[in-house]
């Protein structure tokens, strides 16, 4: 087990919350108008199965994709956006570490996006980030509510690994 030098979670932001909340709001509330007001058939009692269906399926995902995890230890950085969005960078490849902020413009929305620029981002809303370039010259993208103190470790570690190269 590798001795983690920072950790930080960052949940989704409020547009999503607040997105989740809505749909849920109108499976619900639709539900209880269809029962009670509606004479009430076989059909109706599918598309209820099939509402809550997909409202259990959004949920889910929205569950998955709550906020972002963020970790740097000894060696490595590592970015985890649900289960199944896992992204692990060798400090020893990162070139540039630099704050910056996650625009819509940028990614066309929160979330694992694809810039137009050839950028990854994992956002969860749109304000502060950090921008990692590696060797290869790819760039990504990760919320943080404290891209300062991240750029501070990785950039720390770049200037000590410059140091030990002369």
């Amino acid at each position: 087990m590798q001795d983690t030098v920072y950790r930080e979670w960052v949940s989704a932001g409020f547009f999503i919350k607040g997105l989740m909340s809505s749909f849920s709001t109108i499976v619900v509330f639709g539900t209880l108008v269809i029962i009670l007001l509606v004479d009430f058939s076989i059909e109706d009692f599918y598309g209820l199965i099939f509402s809550w269906g997909v409202l259990a399926f959004i949920l889910l995902l929205f569950w998955n994709y709550r906020g972002l995890e963020i970790k740097i230890n000894l060696d490595e950085l590592s970015v985890k956006y649900g289960g199944f969005n896992k992204k692990s960078i060798k400090l020893k490849e990162i070139v540039s570490c630099q704050i910056t902020k996650a625009s819509f413009g940028r990614y066309g929305g929160s979330g694992v996006r694809y810039g137009f620029d050839g950028s990854t981002a994992y956002t969860t809303s749109f304000g502060n980030a950090v921008q990692i370039i590696s060797k290869e010259g790819r760039t990504f993208v990760f919320s943080s509510k404290n891209p300062e103190r991240i750029c501070k470790i990785i950039n720390g570690k770049l200037e000590t690994r410059e140091v030990e190269s002369y």
